[in-house]
């Protein structure tokens, strides 16, 4: 991204504000209809693409040249078209009315100029993925076999990606046009307001001083930043900065502080309310309330972190490693005295459980966080902060807006071309309609398509094409939804394209592959919840209260049995032997079958207790991972 300065930094200042003003307005007083709020948001937002991302690597980086004022330009016309004409647009019958030509050329301008603004911010995956289905709706046609698809004109491609609310302009651009801008700008004020930083000092002060503390902070405080932040990458860079030299520093190998920082800044995009935007996009997309989502991710959620946790203390214990002198952290009194800070935050959840819409909730968080600047003396808002604050947050919305955009192809493709169906014949065919064998291929592929690609992006693609898949085999589609967006997630700790164990490589200072795959290891209960969440609806609170809470405490003593096996250690280091039966116990605790569940839940429970007692108390020492 550019670092500009002078007039250009003042022009994009003013820009982001304004898309922030139009955002808040719109939250406040309510949203345009639907098509016209998508164009506005489109038009304003793509043309940053070009005035912050350089087409090239040598392309200037402290200015914009002028091709691509030029181009941010022309980026705007489809979308200016469409709200001048937008009367005659609504009215017109699809697939009857013929296109105007400047219906078509402007068709044709925001597809080429959108894939373009797609490779500068997000990448080439997304960009060929997008032209692939794009190119697929006019070319099918003339592919061999079970993937030849239907006969369709340009005029009547460019119609779907264009003029319906079912290719560009479709649902994920909607969510970006409406809910993210809405919580950008709250998690802008959140910052600062100091919500933001104080997030840090509350996990230093209540974390620092266990075994291993640095990490313990590192886990909590990610999991609070990462709970409203768009993006892992980001909450590696936001508090990764501070906790991975600390952990370095009391004697975790520099690969070990950078996996653990990565997972948990990962795991932040999981724990509700915001999901990197997952969460709005999976009310969208099931037809729920926004509320049902948080529901139904916070458990899954905490046992992740739950793991995390008790993995990190179990390499602490093995190196006698010590937490941090109380002295060097934060006094918890201190800190509990503003506690008032969490105020947005539990005003928000409040606000959405009680049934308020989101955008009308993170307008709500918006004046609660500026109500509780004021009784800080160095974080009051004045005029400039709120406007700063404004800008802060919008500054971040071209990836999601160009992701969700880009995403839209794709699903223009599937919804015309019906290539959805054949893909789900096809992998049905291909796994023999064995549900398990079905949910591993869908995990592969969400893996897959995540590499590389922002949250939105590639679960909005690993929906559209492993979702059918899965609820065509009788899982529930909240089930389906919420697997393709744990491995979509996963795929940013997932070597060989693993970004945020990547990023915090390189604070570490550490082989990236290496922290790539400590990564998995630390996380690796988030490549095994959403197996046992398919089949079991209790551990997304989606059952009973008796299925619920037997969910519940199944999948938490597996996870503690894999966690044990894995790092190979109680009190002592643990024989091959007794990890291998934490293992079988953990997976039995994991199976549909509620009788195989339970003595798999009591096994590992029981293994616990006889494996702490047997044997002698190994002395710590500083063993390599």
């Amino acid at each position: 991204m550019r670092k500009l300065s002078g007039l250009s930094h003042k022009f994009m200042y003013v820009y982001f504000v304004i898309i922030g003003l139009f955002h808040l307005y719109t939250s406040v007083f309510g949203a345009y209809e639907s098509y016209l709020q998508k164009n506005i948001h489109l038009g304003l937002v793509l043309p940053t693409a070009f005035f912050l991302f350089p087409m090239f690597k040598k392309a200037p980086m402290d200015r914009v040249p002028v091709y691509d004022w030029v181009l941010g330009a022309l980026s705007a016309i489809p979308s200016i078209y469409v709200i001048l004409n937008y009367d005659d647009i609504v009215m017109r019958i699809q697939q009857v009315d013929p296109l105007t030509a400047a219906q078509f050329w402007c068709g044709i301008l925001l597809f080429v100029l959108l894939l373009e603004g797609t490779r500068r911010v997000v990448g080439l995956p997304l960009t060929i993925i997008a032209f692939l289905f794009g190119a697929y709706m006019y070319f099918g046609q003339s592919l061999p076999g079970i993937m030849k698809g239907l006969s369709f004109s340009m005029s009547e491609v460019i119609e779907q990606i264009y003029l319906t609310d079912e290719g560009i302009f479709s649902m994920p651009l909607g969510v970006s046009a409406t809910l993210v801008a809405a919580f950008l700008i709250f998690g802008g004020f959140l910052e600062k307001c100091g919500t933001g930083p104080y997030f840090m000092e509350v996990a230093q002060a209540f974390t620092g001083t266990a075994p291993g503390g640095p990490a313990n902070i590192a886990v909590m405080s990610s999991c609070l930043f990462g709970s409203i932040s768009g993006s892992a990458v980001a909450n590696v860079y936001g508090t990764g900065t501070f906790t991975i030299p600390l952990m370095k520093k009391i004697g975790y190998p520099a690969h070990f502080a950078g996996a653990v920082e990565a997972v948990a800044s990962s795991g932040g995009q999981i724990m509700p309310p915001v999901m990197g935007a997952g969460a709005f996009l999976m009310a969208s997309f099931l037809g729920l309330p926004f509320v049902d989502i948080i529901i139904a991710a916070v458990t899954p959620a905490i046992i992740y972190y739950a793991a995390v946790f008790l993995m990190i203390r179990l390499e602490a214990m093995k190196r006698g490693l010590k937490g941090l002198s109380p002295e060097d952290l934060p006094d918890k009194r201190q800190v509990l005295k503003k506690a008032y800070l969490f105020l947005p935050i539990i005003g928000l959840v409040y606000f959405l459980f009680i049934g308020m819409t989101p955008m009308r909730a993170a307008a709500i968080g918006v004046a609660l966080s500026w109500l509780v600047s004021l009784p800080q003396p160095d974080k009051r808002m004045g005029p400039k902060a709120i406007v700063d604050a404004i800008y802060g947050g919008v500054r971040n919305i071209t990836l999601v807006c160009v992701a969700c955009a880009t995403a839209g192809i794709v699903l223009a493709s599937v919804s015309l071309t019906g290539v959805g169906v054949k893909l789900v014949g096809l992998v049905l065919a291909f796994t023999s309609g064995i549900p398990l064998l079905a949910l591993f291929l869908v995990m592969i592929v969400s893996l897959v398509l995540g590499m590389g690609l922002p949250t939105t992006g590639a679960y909005i693609l690993a929906a559209a094409l492993g979702v059918p898949i899965l609820t065509t085999l009788g899982f529930p589609a909240i089930s389906a939804h919420m697997f393709v967006f744990y491995y979509a997630i996963i795929s940013n700790i997932t070597p060989p394209v693993a970004l945020a164990a990547y990023a915090a490589a390189s604070i570490a200072g550490s082989e990236p592959n290496k922290t790539g795959f400590t990564a998995c290891k630390l996380g690796f209960l988030a490549f095994v919840t959403p197996f046992a969440f398919c089949y079991d609806p209790g551990i997304l609170l989606q059952g009973t209260l008796v299925q619920n809470v037997y969910g519940i405490l199944a999948c938490v003593a597996a996870c503690f049995g894999f966690g044990f096996a894995i790092m190979g250690y109680l009190n002592r280091d643990l024989k091959v032997w007794e990890r291998v039966v934490f293992v079988i116990f953990a997976v039995m605790g994991l199976s549909p079958n509620e009788y195989v569940t339970t003595i798999g839940a009591l096994g590992v429970i029981a293994a616990w207790i006889i494996f702490a007692k047997v044997g002698k108390k190994k002395t710590p020492t500083a063993a390599a991972v």
